[in-house]
């Protein structure tokens, strides 16, 4: 059934370049400048709590983060937040949109490899400005036929992709590093879905999988496609 794929997609962050190394070290900059208020640990717990209250709200990507840390240090210091605080919180975020982007091994031949055999295209989440830079500076953009940045990665938001690109489920491989993200809801659909795993994964997108699927494959590296899909 693979040979029916048509067109594959990409998950970004992370699984074309590295993304969440970063976000945990602004994560720990953040906690520090709380740790004479409370344990570094419970700031991240309360990070989080207020991630996914504000989800919703927010979506996905820095702008959002930097928005959650300002609330999680305010509520932590009882609604006393310095403007000194406030101004390092946002030098956080500012120095999380400009980190370099550096490369997975392995992707810039694979998706010269692919290029021409397949209709590639990115589908992402995350902050529009900031994913476009991203793939901007990757020097990757050409190899793209189309340029996906979701507000979120469920069945329905899959399902307008498809319908936008006139691609039918059973032509369409998602590569990336999410399980929860990236596999569940494109197999759902009745796709293909191949699951990278990256070293670092964000709280929200952990998820316990043991998968028996014959529309699933589990690679340990994105150059390992080439020989999934001959």
């Amino acid at each position: 059934m693979k040979n029916n794929i048509k067109t594959i997609a990409f998950d970004a962050d992370d699984t074309l370049w590295i993304n969440e190394p970063y976000f945990q070290e602004a994560e720990k900059k953040f906690t520090s400048l709380l740790q004479d208020f409370t344990p570094q640990e419970v700031v991240s717990q309360e990070l989080f709590k207020t991630e996914m209250k504000n989800l919703y709200l927010y979506g996905y990507g820095v702008k959002g983060f930097v928005l959650c840390m300002i609330e999680t240090a305010n509520r932590i210091i009882n609604q006393n937040l310095s403007p000194h605080l406030i101004d390092n919180i946002i030098k956080i975020g500012q120095e999380l949109l400009q980190k370099p982007i550096e490369l997975l091994p392995g992707v810039e031949q694979t998706l010269k490899n692919l290029n021409g055999k397949y209709r590639l295209i990115v589908a992402t989440k995350g902050d529009l400005l900031d994913q476009e830079r991203k793939l901007n500076n990757s020097g990757l953009e050409n190899y793209f036929h189309h340029i996906e940045i979701m507000s979120d990665k469920k069945p329905g938001n899959y399902t307008k992709l498809l319908k936008h690109l006139d691609c039918n489920p059973e032509n369409f491989l998602m590569v990336g590093n999410s399980f929860k993200s990236d596999i569940l809801p494109v197999l759902e659909l009745g796709g293909f879905g191949a699951y990278i795993p990256y070293h670092m994964t964000w709280q929200h997108e952990k998820h316990d999988h043991f998968l028996h699927h014959q529309n699933f494959v589990e690679l340990k590296s994105i150059d390992n496609i080439l020989n999934y899909l001959e």
